[in-house]
């Protein structure tokens, strides 16, 4: 145990040691802040390689400079071969344990456990400590698989949580690391780009494109083919391709089984369903369901999905060309979710309303628009908002140079502004 202990020291910041922290993503941390200083566990999901570990290091060096003894803060990473000696739950308990034991911290202790998912029964160990009324804790998790989507943590911690997705960093995040102004044009470079935070590091296209190609790999390996016993992974890996070059367009899962039977594969209908369920609980892509807004309610059948990053598509799919304004609804629906709406399609009758997007009692609905060259483009994306009778707000954005006046109570805005916009 105690080689165990020192392997705990390479990783904390005890003796003055201060782990990497990378780039400041100020604004998940003030949203994950506005939760602590209770038993709640505090959860961050989302898919491999967006920066949930980071962020856990830049929550603990927060409450370090607020004042909290680095003594009293434990962190581990499952992901680190350093620490395969924690086989289960029980092995992580004998580790705190033997942790209090020798460094004897006093007062609350901060428990960040990253990539909890590769421990089994991670839930007893979480839902002990968060619930001690004999000592005082405060648990932070992360994971990246579907372990930790909203159903399963439910039922795993029984409600006693808060989730966080993070994502690939934002427009504002890359003007951040790169050091660039606010400007449609180095909104374009991001948009051809992507936000995997690694991205950036890197020298060239060539290594950028290897960089997405093993993140993409990685995850589909640990966390579908690994996790499910894939029998036919050149088969997910279609499907993962389809998905991505089809972004943005409605389909259904009829569609994708018809278009890979039609080039060939012997597949089924509920193969297909599966694997898209299971690249969907990686978080590589998302799915917004259809909503009736004159009925108030979802629709079965036919969704959009859209893309984790672009980087997915620029740098491996780049051959199977689709125009910029899909790019630009991928990235609208991005920054919606990051904003904290849950995002559907919009429908109505034979039109249709690209985002409707719900936070608290909130709505939003959403038109994306490539440009708005001419006014007959500009009536066709403004048609299907002002053909909605109720009030509440309605945006078209576009990557127009200038931005157009109010039309009908609904706003345009300028795609590199809207970041901007939805925290007004």
């Amino acid at each position: 145990m105690e080689e165990n202990l020192k392997t705990l020291e390479k990783y904390n910041f005890w003796n003055g040691n201060v782990p990497k922290l990378g780039f400041l993503r100020q604004s998940y941390l003030n949203n994950i802040n506005n939760y602590a200083d209770n038993n709640l566990i505090k959860v961050l999901v989302g898919q491999r390689r967006t920066g949930k570990s980071y962020l856990l290091r830049q929550l603990a060096n927060q409450f370090i400079t607020a004042g909290v003894p680095p003594i009293n803060i434990f962190y581990i990473n499952k992901e680190f071969i350093d620490f395969d000696f924690i086989k289960n739950y029980n092995d992580l308990h004998n580790l705190v344990s033997y942790y209090k034991k020798i460094m004897k911290p006093e007062g609350k202790i901060y428990l960040f456990i990253d990539e909890i998912q590769n421990i089994p029964e991670w839930e007893r160990f979480v839902n002990s400590y968060s619930q001690d009324y004999t000592s005082s804790y405060e648990v932070y998790i992360t994971g990246s698989n579907s372990k930790m989507l909203s159903s399963e943590l439910a039922t795993l911690l029984s409600g006693r949580y808060v989730s966080f997705e993070i994502f690939p960093f934002s427009y504002s995040e890359y003007i951040g690391i790169t050091n660039q102004e606010i400007s449609k044009q180095t909104y374009i470079n991001y948009m051809e780009s992507g936000g995997l935070p690694e991205l950036f590091m890197l020298p060239n296209e060539e290594t950028k494109r290897h960089y997405t190609a093993s993140v993409k790999d990685t995850v589909l390996l640990r966390d579908v083919i690994q996790r499910y016993s894939i029998k036919d992974p050149i088969l997910l890996g279609d499907i993962f391709a389809y998905l991505v070059n089809n972004a943005s367009n409605l389909m259904s899962v009829n569609n994708i089984a018809n278009f890979l039977k039609s080039s060939g594969r012997i597949t089924t209908y509920d193969t297909v369903a599966n694997y898209i369920g299971y690249i969907k609980d990686t978080f590589l892509i998302h799915k917004a369901v259809r909503f009736d807004i004159k009925g108030k309610e979802t629709l079965a059948g036919n969704g959009k999905y859209y893309i984790n990053d672009l980087a997915y598509k620029n740098y491996l799919y780049s051959g199977f060309g689709y125009g910029i304004g899909y790019k630009l609804e991928n990235l609208i629906y991005l920054q919606l979710r990051r904003a904290g709406f849950e995002v559907y399609v919009g429908v109505m009758k034979n039109k249709e309303v690209d985002f409707v997007a719900k936070k608290a009692d909130k709505t939003l609905y959403v038109q994306s628009a490539y440009v708005l060259f001419d006014e007959h483009t500009i009536k066709r994306e403004y048609a299907s908002l002002e053909a909605i009778n109720d009030n509440y707000e309605k945006i078209v954005v576009s990557l127009d140079d200038v931005a157009l006046p109010q039309n009908h109570g609904i706003k345009h805005v300028q795609a590199w502004l809207l970041e901007e916009y939805l925290e007004l």
